[in-house]
């Protein structure tokens, strides 16, 4: 009978594993930058923390385009601080800056804001991709 109590318990966890998953973790169309270029970026656990990686770039046009910046993390050490915020890190390719960011998130729309020195940008808001 206990054998029966674990496998089921066991089953539940596999089935209530993806609802219970880091809403932000999915892959994201950033706004245009300074440049007019935007991207996807990837956002996956990486060790205690979130972090997303640029996984495509496009031009001001829309068109995918080759950046050398592809595979590089655009967010690092990012975790949630509660009610849809995030705080971590964020890099911007267009001013090749890194900003304590604050990202809010609210349904598929991401709002992303970095701030050095007290000075901060608003990173524009970036829609859910998948």
């Amino acid at each position: 009978m206990k054998r029966i109590a674990l496998a089921a318990a066991a089953a539940l966890s596999l089935i209530a594993a993806p609802a219970m998953a880091e809403p932000l973790m999915g892959t994201w169309l950033t706004a245009q930058d300074d440049n007019g270029n935007s991207g996807l970026i990837r956002v996956a656990p990486c060790g205690a923390a979130l972090c997303g990686t640029l996984v495509k770039a496009y031009d001001s046009a829309g068109r995918e385009m080759s950046s050398p910046n592809i595979g590089r993390q655009i967010i690092s050490a990012t975790k949630p601080v509660g009610g849809g915020e995030y705080r971590g890190k964020v890099w911007s390719p267009d001013r090749d800056k890194t900003y304590n960011s604050k990202l809010t998130l609210s349904g598929d729309r991401l709002s992303v804001e970095g701030c050095v020195l007290g000075i901060c940008r608003n990173g524009g808001t970036w829609r859910r991709a998948n």
